[in-house]
């Protein structure tokens, strides 16, 4: 569909006091695996203007289907619990090599390629990620401690779109994989974050009848996940809004599958996916 002049000024208009509710505002968006792959490019250039029109972007990223991937290339079975990895020390090292060594570095020239400035880091430079184990039984999964933001707001302050690979240091000194929706989360709260996105590959929260639920308030959300409505992956995406709202206004779900979903929910009154309110 082409539209006429007068309809491209009105999405224009339409986009303006999102633009300026959200100008010098802090958005921190969770990306990566099978819902980037979709429209990589769209949602990277939808992450360069959002810079450019004078918001704050922060990339968090996973990898799940490409740590799967090279797992089983090197003869390592993939095993989840609750929607987490369960990480063994060579599972471990399969984390930090596809995260920090292909993941994180092609998001980061990718954002270059399209106009961007970007630098890649994970939790454990700085440290900007203080993390401990979850679970005993679930290897060197780790759970966020501490969020040491300068080393972000640095990047943010020279313009730079901070691109963060989901590890956290443990005290012990050994290298944590985390929820990328948690790290998200977490993120938001100690940036003080207008908004979190966390991009995935369904619409958003689906409800018995299997049409998306538009708005969650945190009670609604966190009975969903207690009554075993939500299962699998959405656990954690769904934990990680509630715990992004202690500090940040407003969470959302949104299908990344969706070209230029990132402008379509920050930029049009009606949005898309699942938006996890107070």
């Amino acid at each position: 569909m082409t539209l006429t002049v007068e309809e491209r000024a009105k999405v224009l208009v339409e986009a303006l006091p999102y633009i300026k509710r959200f100008h010098g505002q802090v958005v921190v968006i969770k990306v990566g695996g099978n819902a980037i792959d979709h429209a990589r490019d769209e949602t990277l250039l939808d992450v360069v203007l959002l810079r450019y029109v004078g918001m704050h972007p922060v990339l968090v990223h996973g990898g799940g289907p490409e740590i799967t991937a090279m797992s089983e290339r090197l003869g390592l079975k993939s095993e989840f619990k609750d929607g987490l990895r369960i990480t063994d020390d060579k599972t471990m090292e399969v984390v930090k090599m596809v995260l920090t060594g292909k993941v994180g570095p092609d998001l980061v020239a990718s954002i270059h390629k399209l106009g961007g400035q970007a630098v890649g880091m994970s939790g454990e430079d700085g440290p900007t990620i203080i993390a401990e184990p979850l679970d005993k039984t679930m290897g060197f999964v780790g759970r966020v401690t501490q969020v040491n933001k300068e080393p972000i707001t640095a990047l943010l302050g020279r313009g730079y779109i901070p691109v963060i690979a989901s590890i956290g240091l443990g005290y012990d000194g050994h290298a944590y994989n985390i929820n990328a929706d948690t790290v998200a989360a977490e993120i938001a709260v100690a940036l003080s974050a207008a908004k979190v996105i966390l991009l995935t590959d369904v619409a958003g929260v689906l409800g018995v009848d299997g049409a998306v639920v538009p708005v969650l308030s945190k009670a609604d959300a966190q009975r969903r996940i207690e009554i075993g409505q939500v299962t699998g992956g959405m656990i954690p995406k769904l934990q990680a809004c509630l715990r992004a709202l202690d500090g940040v206004p407003l969470a959302h779900i949104v299908d990344g599958r969706t070209k230029h979903a990132l402008l379509l929910e920050l930029f049009t009154e009606a949005g898309i996916g699942t938006m996890v309110t107070p």
